[in-house]
């Protein structure tokens, strides 16, 4: 069999360059730090690691889970569908709950399109179409508006439908076309593993993500309808409109029954049947629409008395009641059916609801600030236009109040999470410091103290994982108290009257809380552009981005597209040409390109993973995968991953790393012992190389923490050892007993 080595890499979160990834840049520094620094031109190598007769190829898959600005911001927007999505991929091991974890997950995705169709008809149709379009001073210097001042409310509400129709018809339009896109990647059929996220490579997505679009399309119709219905409905309700009603509700209910049997819904892609009924739902929900669009423009004008649009006040709120009922529902199941092991709970087995319940505490954050922002825009600072109330409904001051107070508290935990767990995560790092510098030169004590808050910071991850239930606990409680303008109460007497707190200090709160969430969404879209632009800040906050897009669209069909369903393939494919073309691979990944790489091996049949060798560095498999997705990453999964490259497997970590960690060595004191061939795989580096400046230069080596390690030595050493262990023939005899068989 031919000795060549090819050595493929996968880079990570940093999104970097083709030649970045191979370590082929014209220069390379030798001295001094970021600020001011000493360059060469880098010399030639027979191979990034060093060895002989390897040739270096690198997958760069950095444009698929962003790719443009204007892509990459509109992503920050999906935000909340994201985290729903990945809420259906976080729940349990434990296959009883299996389902029912699926389905209330779906239906809670499927209240956030509703959410988003209510905030778009909250903007069109009550503020506008309602409120300002009645009102000469609200209608005064916009011309934009003042062509339908004075028309009749009927037409008014008909004409500015159009506005959620287009906003539900671009989702609609953007959830297909990355999905034709992906279309052409297929994983293997032969060979694969039988665990879970081997299902991640072997992803099928467009029949199902077909099925929920259509629900979800039909679904947001329905809302639509609902909302011009409940206004229909002021001046006496006629048999056209219970009929019109009845239908609508029946298309409600038919999306929520179809969530609600997984059976059905994740039907294989070869058995299209649902395919056909989802689709004559979808077109049923258009066809309502234009119905009830012309049923109001037809209809006597309803009776315009001041306040809300009628009906909308109650719609929404009777949304948060059912989101709050879906959270509380999946809270009972997870808890209920969790495993009772103490080393068997991550994330307390409140994984999913926590992200979900993040995920609605988010939507609802949005609507309310995009409502609120543009009744501050029409209001002119008057609290009533000729008699009509001109601020936001109160469902949405509830929920900025509630979204506000969630914020706060949460804030305030990890203040003081981290002033508690402070001096437990210094003495670590202390001791960590004293054991890899044991003999500290003169002068490196300031040099081993940023060493030691290195590692503090990056222990604080750990701490992170219990204040999210935190945070879900508090945004569900959040949603709740929306629920309190059912009773056409302010926040500001409820509080005065239970609490004692003055009215207007909770009405400040409630207006500085909008623009906090104004301040987030700027936030995340300023994130999202230095993400994109800039490689540091990427490597830091693109890996949690990159950790939600790594996951199908499972629940959400308006979530961004998966990454994985394609360059899982991808890889597979290429492994196996080269395999076949008598190469050995390295396959080499850093941080999520590290998870890329282990779906990969699940993929490759026995023939090819045999001369396959395994190298990860700054990986999250254990440290986040496991953790927070435990039904497809655990300690199963991991030894069958070293089984099936017969154990040519290391992993490099740094305790200055806050994402990546060691996958079966003890990463933190209480980690059990590792025994058998896993025990070979980790390899911990002392990060950083030295505490002194080295002779010839200014400053001590910098502190690489999660940074990709590629010219460091001990990759290329890690590197040649794995290429030699594949250039070594194979006894027979030698195997390991626990390597799977084909499946």
């Amino acid at each position: 069999m031919s000795d060549d080595v090819v050595e493929l890499r996968v880079h990570g979160a940093s999104s970097a360059s083709a030649d970045q990834v191979l370590d082929l840049l014209q220069i390379e520094q030798v001295a001094g730090d970021r600020s001011g620094g000493f360059y060469r031109p880098r010399r030639r190598r027979s191979g990034a690691s060093g060895a002989t007769r390897v040739t270096l190829e690198a997958y760069r898959w950095g444009d698929l889970p962003s790719g443009t600005v204007a892509r990459t911001l509109s992503l920050v927007f999906l935000l909340p569908f994201m985290l729903v999505n990945v809420a259906i991929w976080m729940r349990p091991a434990n296959r009883g709950s299996d389902a029912m974890v699926r389905s209330l997950c779906r239906l809670l995705a499927l209240t956030l399109t509703a959410l988003y169709v209510l905030a778009a008809a909250g903007v069109a149709l009550d503020l506008i179409a309602w409120k300002c379009m009645s009102s000469p001073h609200c209608l005064a210097g916009r011309s934009w508006l003042s062509w339908l001042g004075g028309r009749p409310v009927g037409l008014r509400l008909a004409v500015l439908a159009l506005v959620p129709a287009v906003a539900i018809g671009l989702l609609w339009g953007a959830s297909t076309r990355p999905g034709r896109v992906y279309e052409a990647f297929r994983a293997p059929e032969a060979g694969v593993s039988g665990h879970r996220l081997s299902a991640v490579g072997q992803w099928h997505a467009e029949p199902l993500l077909g099925r929920l679009r259509s629900i979800h399309v039909a679904a947001a119709f329905a809302t639509l309808d609902i909302t011009l219905l409940a206004a229909r409905v002021s001046p006496g309700t006629s048999a056209g409109t219970i009929a019109l009603t009845v239908v609508t509700g029946t298309v409600l209910a038919t999306c929520a029954v179809l969530l609600c049997t997984p059976p059905l819904i994740d039907r294989a892609a070869a058995d299209r049947r649902l395919d056909r009924i989802t689709g004559t739902l979808r077109t049923i929900a258009v066809v309502l629409t234009i119905v009830v669009t012309a049923h109001v423009l037809a209809s006597p004008a309803p009776r315009h008395e001041g306040g809300a649009l009628p009906g909308y006040d109650s719609i929404l709120t009777w949304l948060f009641v059912t989101q709050t009922a879906l959270l509380t529902a999946l809270g009972a199941v997870l808890l209920w059916r969790r495993d009772r092991q103490s080393d068997a709970t991550p994330l307390l087995g409140l994984g999913a609801l926590a992200i979900a319940a993040a995920a609605i505490s988010l939507a609802v954050a949005f609507s309310a600030e995009l409502v609120y922002r543009v009744a501050d825009f029409l209001d002119r600072d008057t609290p009533t236009v000729a008699g009509v109330a001109a601020g936001p409904p109160r469902p949405y001051t509830w929920a900025i109040f509630g979204f506000f107070r969630a914020v706060l508290i949460t804030l305030a935990v990890a203040g003081l999470v981290t002033l508690i767990s402070r001096p437990d995560r210094f003495r670590a790092a202390a001791a960590i410091v004293a054991r890899d510098y044991p003999d500290p030169p003169a002068g490196a004590r300031p040099r081993l103290r940023q060493v030691q808050k290195a590692i503090a910071q990056a222990r604080f991850t750990e701490r992170l994982i219990p204040l999210a239930v935190v945070y879900a606990c508090l945004a569900g409680i959040g949603t709740a108290t929306t629920t309190i303008g059912l009773l056409q109460l302010h926040p500001g007497d409820v509080v005065e009257r239970y609490a004692g707190v003055p009215a207007d200090l909770i009405t400040f709160a409630i207006a500085f809380g909008s623009w906090v969430i104004a301040a987030i969404i700027l936030g995340l879209v300023i994130g999202g552009i230095f993400a994109y632009r800039t490689v540091e800040f990427r490597r830091h906050v693109g890996v949690l981005w990159d950790l939600g897009t790594f996951w199908p669209r499972a629940a959400h069909p308006f979530a961004p597209p998966c990454y994985a369903e394609r360059a899982v393939p991808e890889l597979t494919r290429r492994v196996t040409y080269l395999v076949g073309r008598g190469n050995a691979v390295l396959l080499t990944g850093h941080s999520h390109g590290s998870v890329l790489a282990a779906a990969t091996v699940l993929q490759l049949p026995p023939e090819v993973s045999s001369r396959v060798a395994l190298l990860t560095y700054g990986s999250p498999l254990r440290r986040l995968y496991a953790r927070l997705f435990p039904a497809y990453v655990d300690d199963e999964v991991l030894h069958e991953i070293g089984a099936r490259v017969d154990w040519r497997w290391i992993n490099l970590w740094r305790d200055t790393d806050p994402i990546g960690g060691s996958i079966f060595a003890a990463h933190l004191p209480a980690a059990p012992v590792i025994v058998g061939p896993a025990s070979t795989v980790d390899r911990r580096l002392r990060d950083p190389a030295g505490v002194v400046a080295r002779p010839g230069d200014s400053v001590p080596p910098p502190i690489q923490g999660h940074r990709p390690c590629e010219s460091d030595q001990p990759f290329t050493e890690a590197a040649r050892e794995l290429v030699e262990r594949l250039r070594k023939p194979m006894d027979p005899g030698t195997r390991r007993a626990d390597r799977p068989a084909a499946q």
